[in-house]
C-alpha cells in the first residue's frame, strides 16, 4: 500500500487564505456632497429648509458638523430669523463651538456648494434614505448578533418577533410620503367623504364591513386605517377577517365601486 503524502501549509499561505476569507472593510453608506449641497442651499434661500423640514433630522445627516449646522439652521428659521454663514457664525460663537464645525470658512465652503432651492428635495430624501440604509445594516448586524448570543430567555421566535418590530419602526420612522396639504384640499375631501356617505346605504364614510356594531364604531373602513384583530389562536380571527372581506366586495360589487 502507497505512504500517504501530507503537507503542511506554510505561513505565507495561511496569511493568503485568510485573506481571501477575511471580510473585505466597506464603509456605510453616506454621501457628504449631497448633505453641503443641501446645507449650501439652506444659507442662500431658507425657503430650501422647508422642503426638508417634514421629514429630515440632524441625526440623519453622517457628519456631525453637519447635523449641528442643520439644528442651527432650524432653530434660527422657527424663531423667524435668517440662516447664513453670518448669523451661524454669531450662533455657534455664542455656544462656542464654531470650532467643532470647521470655523467661518467651513461655513463658506458649505454655501459655495448650494444647489438651487428647487433641489433641495430631492437632496434631502438621498440624505433621509441613506441614514435609514446604515440603520438597516446596524439592525442586521444587532440581530445576528442576537441570534450567535444563545441566550436561554430568548427564542428564535422572541428574536424574530424583534427583529420585526425594529423593521417597521424603521420603515415608518419619519414617513415623509403624507404631509401637510392645503386647507381647500383639506376641505374638498371632507366634503366628498360626507357625500359619499351620504348616498351610500347605512351612511358609512368608509366600506362596510358587514357587522353593523363595528360599522357604527368605525365609520365603515378607510384606506388610512391600520386594524389589528388580536385574540388567541383559535378565537376565530382568520373566520372574522375573511367575513368582513367578503361583505366589502360584496357591497363594493352591489354598488359598481360608489
Amino acid at each position: 500500500m502507497a505512504p500517504t503524502l501530507t503537507t503542511t501549509p506554510t505561513a505565507e499561505a495561511q496569511a493568503a487564505t485568510a485573506e481571501i476569507h477575511a471580510p473585505a472593510f466597506r464603509t456605510p453608506p453616506h454621501n457628504v456632497e449631497a448633505e453641503k449641497a443641501l446645507l449650501g442651499a439652506i444659507f442662500v434661500n431658507n425657503r430650501a429648509y422647508e422642503r426638508v423640514s417634514e421629514f429630515l433630522r440632524p441625526e440623519h445627516f453622517v457628519l456631525g458638523q453637519h447635523a449641528s449646522v442643520f439644528e442651527a439652521c432650524a432653530k434660527l428659521i422657527e424663531r423667524g430669523q435668517i440662516a447664513d454663514p453670518v448669523t451661524l457664525k454669531g450662533f455657534f460663537e455664542q455656544n462656542e463651538s464654531l470650532s467643532d464645525i470647521g470655523g467661518p470658512a467651513y461655513l463658506a465652503e458649505l454655501a459655495s456648494s448650494a444647489v438651487g432651492t428647487i433641489n433641495a428635495g430631492e437632496y434631502g430624501r438621498i440624505i433621509y434614505d441613506l441614514h435609514l440604509k446604515r440603520q438597516l445594516i446596524a439592525l442586521g448586524e444587532d440581530v445576528v448578533n442576537q441570534a450567535y448570543g444563545g441566550e436561554v430567555d430568548s427564542t428564535a421566535t422572541d428574536q424574530i418577533e424583534y427583529a420585526e418590530q425594529c423593521l417597521y419602526d424603521l420603515a415608518t420612522e419619519g414617513d415623509y410620503e403624507g404631509g401637510f396639504q392645503p386647507f381647500k384640499a383639506s376641505v374638498l375631501n371632507a366634503i366628498n367623504m360626507a357625500e359619499a356617505a351620504h348616498r351610500r346605504e347605512g351612511a358609512l364614510a368608509g366600506v362596510t364591513t358587514g357587522l353593523t356594531d363595528l360599522d357604527r364604531m368605525l365609520g365603515g373602513l378607510h384606506p388610512s386605517d391600520l386594524i389589528i384583530l388580536a385574540g388567541r389562536p383559535g378565537m376565530g380571527k382568520t373566520a372574522l377577517a375573511t367575513n368582513i372581506a367578503f361583505n366589502a366586495a360584496y357591497s363594493h360589487n352591489s354598488t359598481n365601486g360608489k
